[in-house]
């Protein structure tokens, strides 16, 4: 429920300030993908890069993000979509702050992905699909997660007991079983390039 009683404040310190202190466009990179498919990998590791090239970033990982902000969520559906609607939202203000966001959620809807792009200008909100069969997944399982899925144990787990929708059109696809963590990682710079939000080297 929206809050009648304020008013949006209009900074002097704009986001087109920020972006040319900071010599790159800020934007959200979103990685989706079924769980164990290599999206916090992935993400971390063009953080990393990007970092050393001087770019502002930070990243919001699935796991993380539940240790706080929320916390109070469980993995019902309709928990699911709050939490990517709070991380939408706050994935909007650090963009405003100039930063290059690595957003790395599972974020099994379609929908709820949308209306996440929707909340951005045109072309702030970048869809990379972390595409892993998962089979190959399943064969990593680090947490153990899917044994425990298969077992009963874990309830609503996507792929198995709960759907996951892939993109229709994401701005790229990144394939983890056939590409090399390194390609994986310089397609995502790469795209970056060629969308003029960071400056090659």
């Amino acid at each position: 429920m929206n809050s009648t009683n304020t008013v949006w404040h209009h900074a002097t310190v704009t986001r087109e300030r920020r972006n040319q202190q900071n010599g790159h466009k800020s934007v959200v990179l979103w990685f989706t993908g079924l769980s164990g498919s290599g999206k916090s990998t992935v993400c971390h590791v063009v953080e990393e890069r990007l970092h050393q090239q001087g770019c502002s970033t930070f990243v919001m990982d699935g796991d993380n993000v539940r240790h706080g902000l929320c916390g109070d969520l469980d993995f019902s559906d309709e928990d699911r979509k709050e939490n990517i609607r709070r991380i939408g939202e706050l994935s909007k203000l650090f963009i405003e702050a100039g930063t290059i966001v690595l957003a790395a959620f599972i974020s099994p809807y379609r929908n709820e992905r949308k209306k996440v792009r929707g909340l951005m200008p045109h072309g702030d909100f970048i869809e990379i699909h972390v595409d892993c069969p998962i089979e190959v997944c399943e064969s990593r399982d680090i947490k153990g997660l899917y044994k425990r899925a298969r077992a009963g144990e874990v309830k609503e787990f996507t792929g198995i007991s709960s759907p996951y929708e892939p993109p229709e059109k994401p701005e790229l696809t990144v394939n983890t079983d056939r590409q090399t963590l390194e390609e994986s990682v310089e397609s995502v710079t790469q795209l970056l390039i060629v969308r003029n939000i960071i400056q090659p080297i």
